[in-house]
């Protein structure tokens, strides 16, 4: 299996990556400013399984064919880049309705919802997705064997990592959030604003990365 050396390794370098916001935390803190605490950690859980799908696609040489391919990798890219701005504008269009959502009981199928919205923008992160696919393998011990439960234990940690910094990501904005909950009129600028961080971060997502 993994030494402990190379394990300590992969989770310095995972936690320099997370720790540096990125799609998935921006998404969670638009969600935290827009529909509250519940929602951002609902998100954190979706993003969460997400990342993991990629470790899995990765573990099983899934990943190396989009890493390698620009079609591959642009498509998904532009997939994530168009739902985050899809989510963005139903965002700033329904800001106007979070008073009675924060107040109120959301239901099972909106918790539905919003897992699976964290998990499309989890699956379909570029920034998770390079790092999966060209820094994860190079921790691997090819010798010890067990080279997809090595992967999987690896993807395993950087999630762990993951879930805590965006958990807490999401608890602060999410803190601040409350203060805004005593006026409609206050709300519903923080929820366009969470909407707006959305719409820009699916456009980056858009225009940046690789280009060969």
């Amino acid at each position: 299996m993994v030494s402990t050396d190379r394990l300590l390794a992969f989770a310095a370098m995972s936690f320099l990556l997370i720790v540096i916001p990125g799609p998935s935390v921006l998404f969670v803190i638009g969600r935290a400013l827009g529909q509250g605490r519940r929602a951002a950690l609902i998100t954190v859980v979706g993003n969460t399984l997400g990342a993991y799908v990629l470790v899995v696609a990765v573990a099983l040489g899934v990943g190396s064919i989009v890493e390698r391919s620009v079609l591959a990798f642009t498509a998904l890219k532009l997939v994530g880049a168009a739902y985050l701005v899809y989510l963005g504008v139903k965002a700033v269009r329904q800001r106007g309705s979070l008073h009675a959502v924060f107040t109120g009981d959301a239901s099972a199928q909106s918790s539905w919802r919003t897992l699976w919205e964290g998990f499309a923008v989890g699956v379909a992160n570029p920034k998770t997705i390079v790092f999966f696919a060209a820094v994860l393998p190079q921790f691997v011990d090819r010798g010890q064997g067990h080279v997809m439960a090595q992967m999987l234990l690896l993807g395993l940690v950087f999630n762990v990592i993951a879930v805590t910094f965006d958990s807490v990501w999401g608890l602060v904005a999410a803190t601040t959030r409350t203060w805004f909950v005593r006026s409609p009129q206050r709300l519903a600028t923080v929820g366009g604003i969470g909407g707006l961080t959305m719409i820009g971060l699916g456009v980056t997502v858009a225009a940046t990365g690789r280009k060969d």
